[in-house]
């Protein structure tokens, strides 16, 4: 396979492009607004250019890399020589169904569908398509360039020929790729989203706050950064939309979202993406500042 397909051209989206594109791969990237990919390209150069100065990449390599990436607003002619299609458009069940009809309906016969999805059934996915048995997972972790792991998921129609491929393909990017089952959350938010689900039911009733909880989490249990913060980071949106999906998919009220995260979502607080979530993230600012509505939850 070298002919890929990247639809999204957002945080994932670009990510995906940009590491495929930087081990050669000819990469499209697709999306409906030009804004979009514009903004996209510009942050694939900056992270290249973040690459070079660090001495992972040359300058040619930096070069290479951007010529393997074309962009296109137009799916069907984007995805019509592709071997195989990365989907990365937005967390949600009827976008992702509906996007993967029109790449069903507009790619070659032999070409293999993944999706980027960090929660939503690969199965239900596969449903919608003629060609359920190349439908697959490929859940890469964000900063895509950066970082190795990636889920792949199969379906429940999905072929061994099509996860071999696929976990090939990830190798090939320098990437590690784990198979696992499909079953709501998979793996990696089955575990994690339930815990940063739990640290907000913490801050929301008082135990502790917000930097609290997360010191606790980075000095005790060894983790880079504290579940609040990695909420803001991940976006408080789709921590909200995979607990929904954990919620519905096992039927267990443990995987509620707490009324704090559905209330902050609500009211557009959303992490980084919005610039204030748990914390605010004032633009070139490196220390981070506890958002002004937590400032009063220290413990009680």
């Amino acid at each position: 396979m070298k002919n890929i397909t990247v639809i999204g051209a957002g945080t994932m989206g670009n990510g995906i492009a940009h590491t495929f594109a930087q081990f050669g791969y000819a990469v499209t990237l697709v999306d409906i607004s030009q804004d979009a990919l514009d903004k996209a390209l510009a942050t694939i150069g900056k992270n290249l250019d973040r690459m070079v100065a660090k001495e992972a990449i040359t300058e040619a390599d930096k070069n290479n890399t951007i010529a393997n990436i074309s962009t296109s607003t137009n799916l069907a002619s984007g995805v019509s020589n592709a071997e195989l299609v990365v989907e990365a458009a937005t967390e949600n069940v009827d976008l992702k169904l509906k996007i993967f009809k029109d790449i069903d309906a507009n790619a070659p016969a032999g070409c293999i569908l993944a999706t980027n999805t960090s929660s939503i059934s690969i199965t239900k996915i596969a449903a919608v398509t003629s060609r359920p048995d190349k439908v697959i997972g490929m859940h890469f972790m964000n900063p895509v360039p950066v970082m190795k792991l990636v889920e792949i998921i199969r379906g429940y129609d999905t072929s061994d020929e099509v996860t071999s491929k696929i976990m090939e393909a990830s190798k090939s990017l320098s990437k590690v790729p784990v198979e696992v089952n499909d079953y709501p959350g998979f793996v990696a938010n089955r575990i994690l989203m339930p815990m940063i689900n739990e640290a907000i039911i913490t801050l929301n009733e008082g135990v502790a706050g917000v930097e609290e909880i997360d010191t606790v989490m980075k000095l005790g249990m060894a983790h880079p950064m504290g579940p609040l913060q990695l909420a803001d980071f991940i976006g408080l949106d789709v921590c909200l939309a995979i607990m929904r999906v954990l919620h519905d998919g096992l039927g267990n009220d443990k995987y509620a979202p707490c009324p704090l995260l559905v209330n902050m979502v609500t009211a557009g607080k959303l992490g980084v993406k919005s610039g204030e979530g748990f914390y605010s993230w004032t633009h070139g600012t490196k220390d981070l500042v506890v958002a002004n509505n937590f400032k009063s939850k220290a413990l009680v």
